[in-house]
């Protein structure tokens, strides 16, 4: 498949099976086609966002959720307007089509911009990071019996230094990691890396689940800050992520991951006398999953309480009661690499190749 080829969907598609797309394109955009593959639309990432936070079936299908208004040229069109359309609305393609709106060509930021000019990108990410890594990591024994969870290797690197580099790589220089067991293995392991990023460590002096040392920084902390679990890899725009916690005032926002499950066999309803009540064959489910990723309104770390076990479901009970803003951005089920048990770490192997 061409480049070209890998942006056109067809508006009978799945959801689901666009965010799969969308995310396997580094353009961000999708062109819709209709069944005689006119061009009809566009859709994003945040088209498919809007659609799922509005309480949209995850089973409806590209032509309930594009964009039916798009920006594009006729192949008459002048390069200087196109430029300036591109730099104005962040495009970084924009589709010519012909008197029959077929989509004839692509035009690509690199090649209107062929005198070298970058595109434009979202501006550096400047919050930091906290990285809980204090756990003991049980479901991957044995190998956690000798490494911390954090080091556990994928594929050439640890997992801990691949959640860290994804977030360095948007300009985050400024990590925090919640330590307790083995700890002196991880402080050694990033000693000997010597990263370009500055890490800080909260050091537990027991295990206070998957929140309880964000107490170590309540008031030291202004704005917002990303939480996120050792052992999972999110592949999504941690940009957007925060333009969307800020746009929707949250006060905790997580990241949450759309997951189909299909049951083989027919599932039974009944009443309390032991009557079927009703039969549903083969039922199909979607779900949105949390992934172990946050982003938090600094001023919430006051809530959580000092040196007691605490998870960060505890904090968003606690946020929610006060009358807080909780808050979900979704991701597809392929965005989200888990190595936390076995059988997702292997998944994750496969999948990294």
């Amino acid at each position: 498949m061409t480049m070209f080829e890998s942006l056109l969907i067809g508006k009978p598609r799945k959801i689901l099976e666009a965010l799969h797309q969308l995310e396997e394109t580094e353009c961000k955009i999708l062109y819709v086609i209709d069944d005689t593959e006119r061009f009809v639309g566009t859709l994003t990432d945040g088209d498919i966002r809007r659609w799922i936070l509005g309480g949209g079936d995850m089973d409806g299908t590209v032509g309930d959720v594009y964009n039916p208004a798009p920006y594009y040229v006729k192949a008459d069109y002048q390069l200087d307007e196109v430029k300036q359309r591109m730099r104005q609305g962040y495009y970084t393609s924009v589709p010519v089509v012909d008197d029959e709106h077929n989509i004839v060509d692509v035009l690509f930021w690199d090649r209107v911009f062929n005198n070298g000019e970058k595109q434009r990108t979202s501006q550096p990410l400047t919050l930091p990071v906290v990285v809980m890594a204090g756990g003991k990591g049980t479901r991957l024994a044995p190998f956690t019996s000798v490494l911390p969870k954090p080091l556990i290797p994928v594929g050439d690197k640890t997992a801990i230094e691949l959640i860290m580099g994804s977030f360095a790589e948007c300009g985050v220089n400024n990590f925090y990691v919640s330590v307790n067991y083995k700890s002196k293995m991880i402080q050694a392991y990033f000693e000997e890396l010597e990263p370009e990023y500055q890490v800080n460590y909260l050091y537990e002096d027991k295990p206070l689940g998957t929140g309880g040392a964000l107490h170590a920084l309540s008031g030291k902390l202004q704005g917002d800050l990303i939480v996120t679990n050792c052992d999972v890899i999110i592949k999504t725009d941690y940009a957007s992520l925060v333009e969307h916690h800020r746009r929707e005032n949250n006060d905790i926002t997580m990241v949450v991951s759309v997951r189909n499950y299909d049951i083989p066999y027919g599932i039974c309803d009944i009443v309390d006398n032991g009557q079927l009540c009703a039969m549903r064959e083969k039922p199909h489910y979607n779900f949105m999953v949390n992934t172990g990723m946050y982003v938090l309104r600094s001023s919430v770390l006051e809530l959580v309480p000092r040196d007691e076990f605490y998870h960060l479901t505890d904090l968003i009970e606690e946020v929610k009661s006060r009358g807080g803003r909780v808050g979900v951005y979704p991701i597809s089920d392929k965005a989200w690499l888990d190595t936390g048990e076995w059988q997702q770490y292997c998944e994750t192997m496969s999948r990294l190749g």
